[in-house]
């Protein structure tokens, strides 16, 4: 698995009105998972987030600040203009603006720009044509007026995206390349359900970083068993990341299943083997455990009836 492909992304948000306890505007900026910045209408600084963004001086700190104090009238307008298409006279409405670029292990580069709505799609841009896409009927007259010949707004914002954003990733990986780009081995918990004729398998990572990783169940060793469930790779509070993948089956006698983890960590794949003996274990214990608690009961039948009923009352 190839981890040193890296993202920024930028998340500008405006709220219609005061009084909602958020800022009527904001800006976060990522790399990868990792927050960089941050700007809103309250402080009306832009600030750093990572630490390795110290290395920008005062006049990278003073022109983004000023870029964004530009940004709040005209996401306040955005979001008054959005109310009155959807004919909203109050209430609290968002307007969101997302775009970012990527740069793959291979030197290629990839751009995305989205608006929202209310928490849903509003337009987007095709980065390849450099037009916007309406997903919403109400977004129509904006996506006409800005691809229109003498405005072009979508091919701006394409050459941003190939260009600038690129050469600002780049710049950003450079500072925080110790960081983003460290190996942390994962952590493998394999376990296993039986639930009439079925059998649910779980195969848990975590652990890891990068967020980068490849995980699958094989049977007997050549066969992937196909997962129904998404694969969601969920970031820790420590900075590594987790995931699970798991599959039903049909077991067999001569069958076996294991986990095989694919991450840069690793100089080899990991391979975890599921041993049904492992669940067998632990049901015997119950076994054990319940098998004792019945002689004890035993016994308890030949105490005083009156401190037997106690008993029965307290428990219950």
């Amino acid at each position: 698995v190839c981890s040193d492909s890296h993202t920024l992304r930028y998340y500008n948000t405006a709220v219609s009105g005061k009084g909602s306890g958020l800022p009527e505007y904001s800006e976060v900026g990522y790399v990868d998972d990792q927050q960089i910045v941050h700007y809103n209408s309250d402080s009306h600084l832009q600030r750093p987030v990572a630490p390795w963004m110290n290395n920008e001086g005062a006049e990278y700190w003073e022109r983004e600040t000023q870029r964004n104090k530009g940004n709040e009238p005209v996401f306040r307008h955005n979001v008054r203009t959005a109310m009155s298409r959807f004919n909203q006279t109050g209430g609290l409405h968002s307007y969101q603006w997302m775009y970012g670029c990527g740069l793959r292990d291979d030197g290629s580069t990839a751009g995305y720009m989205q608006d929202g709505y209310d928490g849903r799609d509003f337009m987007s841009l095709d980065t390849e044509r450099g037009i916007y896409i309406p997903t919403m009927h109400e977004a129509q007259i904006t996506t006409q007026r800005w691809n229109s010949p003498d405005v072009r707004v979508g091919e701006r914002y394409r050459i941003y995206l190939q260009n600038e954003c690129i050469e600002w990733l780049k710049t950003y990986i450079t500072y925080g390349r110790e960081d983003l780009e460290r190996r942390v081995r994962p952590q493998v918990k394999v376990t296993g359900h039986r639930s009439g004729e079925v059998t649910k398998l779980h195969c848990q990572v975590y652990g890891f970083h990068p967020r980068a990783v490849d995980v699958k169940w094989m049977r007997n060793g050549r066969d992937e068993v196909p997962s129904d469930e998404a694969k969601k790779i969920l970031p820790h509070p420590d900075g590594t990341y987790q995931t699970r993948v798991s599959v039903e089956v049909f077991l067999r006698d001569e069958d076996t299943y294991s986990c095989y983890v694919d991450h840069s960590s690793l100089e080899e794949l990991l391979t975890v083997l599921w041993s049904p003996n492992e669940n067998r274990t632990s049901y015997i214990g119950i076994i054990c455990g319940v098998v004792a608690v019945l002689l004890v009961l035993v016994i308890a039948v030949t105490w005083d009836h009156s401190i037997q009923e106690t008993l029965r009352e307290e428990s219950w």
